[in-house]
């Protein structure tokens, strides 16, 4: 696994080094023992699936306070998405800053966020899943969420989203 860090504090671009032949490849997806070495906790609780049938579909901006933080280890394991993370840490260097990265099986590029991040992702295919570990256990009272088109942030996306929900809609602006 190639690890890189990303352009926001504590947060991780990770690849995976497949080891192809004729059958095909193998390669590692995660490694508890690779992320201690990089200072990534892996506390992950639960294993995730979102499915979207149509392109356009954006999902977030969301994330968890205290007492319930959820650190999130994002791939993409059909199709393809751009990846949105936000640093909500009022007391880091990268506080509001964003970065996207786009995420498919074929480039086998994976995100690590960090706890108090908002994250969100935009399908740009349709028919495009994703897979992600947890670090913490969904609990309604501490989620938040932002507006992925809050003027605040200047998030520019690859494509228009199309679809989102009423409840994405109306996380409030910053």
């Amino acid at each position: 696994m190639i690890f890189e860090p990303a352009p926001l504090k504590d947060a991780w671009i990770i690849k995976q080094k497949p080891i192809g032949d004729e059958r095909g490849y193998f390669a590692r997806a995660f490694c508890e023992k690779e992320f201690a070495a990089h200072g990534i906790p892996t506390g992950f609780v639960q294993v995730n699936t979102s499915f979207s049938k149509d392109a356009g579909t954006l999902r977030g901006l969301h994330w968890q306070i205290d007492p319930a933080p959820e650190p999130k280890f994002m791939r993409c394991t059909r199709g393809a998405i751009y990846d949105i993370m936000v640093d909500m840490r009022p007391d880091s260097p990268t506080y509001l800053q964003h970065f996207g990265i786009e995420l498919t099986p074929e480039n086998q590029t994976m995100v690590y966020v960090p706890a108090f991040f908002a994250h969100g992702f935009l399908t740009l295919e349709p028919d495009s899943q994703s897979l992600y570990m947890v670090g913490g256990y969904y609990t309604p009272e501490c989620e938040r969420g932002i507006r992925y088109n809050d003027p605040k942030l200047g998030i520019e996306l690859p494509i228009e989203p199309t679809t989102v929900s009423e409840k994405d809609l109306s996380w409030p602006l910053l």
